[in-house]
């Protein structure tokens, strides 16, 4: 980073020390959440020439609050938090942390994938309470992964990482959905012949197991609705690595309850975290986890380590890393 003055910094969520230290050494650095400390959080904003941090909605009402705002680096992958034109309109650089996450995100996927067609969660509460008193009979069997079809809905970084563990390590045929076929041959050359750029209605009719990992925007919000799971194939899984809000939830709970949906895993829901009285927590063909997908010491660090180095190079004038295209939204 090249010699500059010194400027404003908020940090809006805990960053590990090292990183805060790397802040701290190059500029004036606050620290406030703004569920703890709403105030304090408000009269930062101010002068703050950079944001970092992730898990809080910014709008255009914030941004009118912090006039100096030169940059936001979220320790996140996704910008559904963000009001993207309003930052292009404002000229506001925003930044993201791509691929450190994007193997981690994958390992969690499979993991749930694995544990919703095995059971995993429901049959180890079995011996945690005391319930296995005999040996299962077929009322709790699961059913095989390896060999089945894997449909993908969303086929970047993560969606090609999951198909590389389905394809390659399973044997597991991958249909995929996106706006447009993917240059494997360039992209992800081990996938060749092995990953299909399928119609929505034909990967839906035809996967075992449907695994969306889908951003959020106004196209995808709600999509995956009553008619989504009825042109399901008939005992088919439904899997959720992407944003919980794409899922009609309601619609959910009644493909399992009535249609015929097997079984659902979801690492993200639409309202985080989830709400005690919610249906989904306790279903008895749900495994549902706290949104871990990139939860690890590892990967949480790098995403630090990235987004810090994000917003020391926009406040020095330099490109960063990790830009997002704002005028893409």
């Amino acid at each position: 980073m090249t010699m500059t003055e010194k400027k404003n910094i908020l940090v809006f969520r805990p960053l590990p020390e090292d990183q805060l230290a790397r802040l701290q050494a190059a500029h004036h650095v606050t620290e406030a959440d703004p569920r703890k400390e709403p105030e304090a959080f408000a009269v930062a904003l101010r002068t703050a020439h950079g944001l970092i941090g992730s898990s809080h909605t910014v709008d255009a009402a914030l941004l009118d609050a912090a006039p100096q705002l030169q940059v936001i680096s979220s320790v996140s992958v996704g910008v559904d938090n963000y009001p993207l034109a309003e930052l292009h309109k404002r000229g506001i650089v925003l930044c993201h942390t791509p691929d450190v996450l994007t193997e981690t995100v994958a390992d969690t996927v499979f993991a749930i994938l694995m544990a919703t067609q095995r059971r995993v969660v429901e049959l180890s509460n079995l011996v945690r309470e005391g319930r296995w008193t005999r040996n299962i009979g077929e009322e709790l069997f699961g059913t095989d992964v390896h060999g089945k079809t894997l449909g993908i809905l969303g086929f970047g970084r993560i969606g090609q990482a999951v198909a590389r563990r389905a394809a390659l390590g399973f044997g597991m045929p991958v249909l995929y959905h996106s706006r447009r076929a993917v240059d494997l041959a360039a992209q992800a050359p081990e996938l060749q012949g092995r990953a299909t750029h399928t119609p929505l209605d034909d990967l839906l009719a035809r996967a075992d197991i449907v695994l969306a990992m889908l951003p959020l925007t106004d196209a995808t919000r709600g999509m995956i609705d009553a008619a989504f799971f009825a042109r399901m194939k008939p005992g088919a899984s439904f899997i959720n690595g992407g944003r919980g809000a794409t899922v009609n939830e309601d619609a959910l709970l009644h493909a399992l309850d009535h249609g015929t949906l097997r079984a659902a895993g979801l690492d993200v829901f639409a309202k985080e975290p989830l709400p005690a009285e919610s249906p989904l927590r306790t279903h008895p063909r749900v495994t549902p986890l706290p949104h871990i997908g990139s939860a690890t010491h590892e990967t949480r660090h790098a995403m630090a380590e990235l987004a810090t180095t994000n917003l020391l190079q926009v406040l020095a004038g330099e490109k960063p890393t990790a830009p997002y295209d704002t005028a893409a939204a």
